[in-house]
């Protein structure tokens, strides 16, 4: 926290340091040519001067009256206090160079303190104007600054919210995959079926890449589809006979996506296509990648038009995956037609 503050404060002293050499600099630019050597180095002092105050009163109309007043909306105060401020800095400001510089560099006779304080169209015109300038630009420039700052927290928050959704999501996702994986096999263990030390390895497959892989922000379609075969022949055990899956792929470059998300479609078309059926049931399965896209078919069997309406959280998860992962860099396409489900996904060829 210290840290942080630290910096923030060198980096603040080093943008004013840029920002009032660079301001000082292009007015000397401006004013050069426009007087003789011994008028130049007589206005530089006066420019000095004004300088000093413009960073003075800048700083103190930011800090100040703008944190005080302007940010809680007092605008009438905030109004009232910026001119009295001005007129005040303006006021210090020719007191300064009528009696603390003109003495040392100059021979000019000294206004009194009733002059200077009552001249109002001179202050306006030699001092007001140079401050209000000066402490425009300044504000202006830090209002850029705090509404760039401002975009970036906020997208820096929008992507650290959608990270937690997103791990949300998948705590939604593995506790009932894996709960179901273990029922099947825990019903082999019971029958001593010789298929229960494989169905034991592809679920510690299985387990390794949502602890391992399942963390990382992307993964290859190609080790997706692996551990989708793996969560196939495991939910098969469930069904026996009754069940045909079929899967086709056809990659024809190594695409990324995020982890678990063509599984989650996968496991939507179990869990609402097989399992919602007493009969027969049919699963079929389309992985397609180019240079371009990456697109994922799923057609599942699936109970009459009411229940088939009854999506839950499976498919309400995919769209929230989707929409947090590639924010409307997608197409996601769902039918229902003669007892069949459908669900493609069409996502970028790589994702950013």
């Amino acid at each position: 926290m210290k840290t942080t503050k630290k910096k923030r404060i060198q980096q603040n002293i080093g943008f004013q340091v840029i920002f009032w050499i660079g301001l000082f600099l292009f007015g000397m630019a401006k004013d050069y040519g426009h007087y003789d050597y011994a008028h130049f180095n007589e206005n530089l002092i006066y420019d000095i001067s004004h300088w000093i105050f413009q960073i003075a009163g800048a700083n103190f109309i930011y800090y100040v009256l703008i944190a005080r007043f302007f940010n809680c909306k007092k605008y009438f105060l905030f109004s009232t206090y910026l001119v009295i401020s001005i007129y005040i800095i303006s006021v210090i400001n020719r007191i300064f160079i009528v009696y603390a510089v003109e003495p040392v560099f100059m021979n000019y006779p000294k206004d009194s303190l009733v002059d200077i304080v009552t001249d109002l169209n001179y202050l306006l015109f030699y001092y007001v104007f140079s401050i209000v300038t000066g402490s425009f630009i300044f504000v202006a420039t830090m209002f850029m600054i705090r509404y760039r700052n401002e975009k970036e927290n906020t997208t820096q928050l929008l992507k650290e919210k959608a990270e937690l959704e997103l791990k949300a999501l998948k705590s939604q996702l593995n506790p009932h995959f894996l709960f179901n994986t273990l029922n099947n096999i825990y019903a082999l263990s019971v029958a001593n079926s010789e298929r229960t030390s494989e169905s034991i390895n592809r679920l510690s497959d299985i387990l390794d890449y949502i602890l391992y892989k399942g963390q990382r922000k992307t993964v290859l379609i190609s080790d997706e589809l692996l551990i989708i075969d793996d969560y196939i022949e495991l939910e098969k055990l469930r069904y026996d006979e009754r069940l045909k899956v079929r899967k086709f792929e056809k990659l024809e470059s190594s695409n990324t996506i995020p982890p678990l998300l063509f599984l989650s479609v996968v496991e939507n078309a179990f869990k609402h296509g097989a399992g919602k059926i007493s009969g027969k049931a049919e699963i079929n399965i389309w992985a397609e990648t180019n240079r371009n896209h990456s697109v994922l078919k799923v057609e599942n069997t699936c109970p009459d038009a009411v229940e088939a309406e009854k999506e839950g959280l499976g498919l309400k998860n995919i769209k929230e995956q989707l929409r947090l992962y590639f924010d409307s860099r997608f197409e996601l396409i769902t039918l229902k037609e003669n007892n069949w489900f459908t669900i493609k996904i069409t996502i970028p060829a790589q994702n950013d």
